[in-house]
């Protein structure tokens, strides 16, 4: 019995690790194809790449290539072309800084302080209040936004316009009506396209000389008019490409959502007598929260990546006006300028998830939260 017991026990050890000796040759694979192409792109980003005889030299410059971007050469492609605050966005600026001061005092009030927890708010909130400087400053009329701020417009403004469309589609898809069926495929196609193919697809409906609605145009007078020489109209046209393509995904997750919801709330809500719109502030939206903002997430990691239809639809142009901070890290590298796209790429992936771990504080826990109770 003692020459048996060891063995016994390492059988029982050995049973116990089973399950992680079976997923880590699937966690190193990820940890190797995540974490490498990281280090990697970190060490680019702080180097200068340049074709030599015979290969090619890395030759290390710390900061030079982020320091390009911000205050060097790059700056006007970057962050764009600074003008004036005016008064009142000086006091937009100072209310949200005494909203965000407060929010530090509470926390750093509250028993769950922490070192961690004070120095990512702290980044936090210097990085909002700088966006909102910035945008101040290029958007305007007295400047020009970089990739940047034309990122955060794809961003907030186009998964804002989704978010909405997404769920008065799903409310209304979710009724007793007919040929619903129908429509939930119809809103689902969209989806199944590649964004290449909706970004030449949206190219030739956009043609207004040639095009499928070129009719349209010439007779209310367009015919004769570029869309894409025009800055904000060229970044509403990819901006509603991206739509087309994205609302299908929160429309999905919104109806399941809706479609879940207790039905037996909703139904004695309206036999006492509640209209459609208290059914739903008071029913339908706190039971679909927890999801929407679950979905909304996902959907801004997403739009931080935007790439096709920008580089398809207009190249970047009029200039630089619709350069995503994706497109114009892949003209960098498209240069042979490693440095500067690996750079562009770490500045996207720091904002990134600044503005996604601020959603999820603000928004996604008390959103959760609210579901819960």
């Amino acid at each position: 019995m003692s020459h048996n017991q060891p063995k016994q026990g390492f059988a029982q050890r050995l049973d116990q690790l089973t399950p992680q000796l079976l997923i880590l040759p699937t966690v190193l694979i990820i940890l190797f194809l995540a974490i490498y192409p990281l280090l990697l792109s970190a060490y680019l980003s702080l180097s200068r790449f340049k074709l030599i005889s015979g290969g090619f030299e890395l030759k290390f410059v710390g900061i030079r290539n982020f320091k390009k971007l911000f205050s060097g050469s790059q700056q006007y492609h970057f962050l764009g072309t600074m003008g004036d605050i005016l008064f009142w966005e000086w006091l937009i600026v100072a209310f949200l800084a005494v909203g965000f001061g407060y929010w530090i005092v509470r926390y750093l009030r509250s028993a769950k302080v922490s070192v961690i927890g004070s120095v990512g708010r702290a980044i936090t909130v210097a990085v909002l209040l700088a966006l909102t400087l910035l945008a101040f400053s290029v958007l305007n009329g007295t400047g020009y936004p970089g990739s940047l701020m034309v990122t955060l417009f794809y961003v907030f403004t186009g998964v804002a316009i989704q978010f909405f469309i997404a769920l008065g589609l799903a409310l209304l898809c979710a009724q007793k009506i007919r040929g619903k069926h129908f429509f939930r495929m119809a809103f689902f196609i969209p989806i199944m396209v590649t964004p290449v193919g909706i970004a030449y697809a949206f190219r030739m409906l956009m043609d207004m000389s040639q095009g499928p609605f070129s009719p349209i145009w010439s007779a209310f007078g367009l015919a004769e008019f570029s869309w894409a020489a025009d800055a904000w109209l060229a970044r509403w046209v990819v901006l509603i490409g991206d739509s087309w393509q994205w609302i299908p995904f929160l429309f999905m997750v919104l109806l399941a959502a809706i479609e879940n919801q207790p039905k037996e709330q909703v139904e004695a809500a309206q036999l006492d007598g509640a209209g459609s719109w208290r059914v739903f502030k008071d029913i339908t939206f706190p039971a679909i929260a927890p999801v929407a903002a679950t979905a909304v997430l996902i959907r801004l990691i997403e739009a931080f990546k935007i790439i096709d239809l920008p580089n398809i639809l207009t190249n970047g142009g009029p200039g630089i006006a619709t350069e995503s901070m994706t497109l114009h890290s892949f003209i960098a590298w498209r240069t042979q300028d490693l440095g500067g796209s690996a750079a562009v790429g770490y500045s996207l992936l720091f904002v990134a998830v600044v503005v996604c771990v601020s959603f999820f504080n603000f928004i996604g826990q008390r959103t959760v939260a609210k579901g819960a109770n």
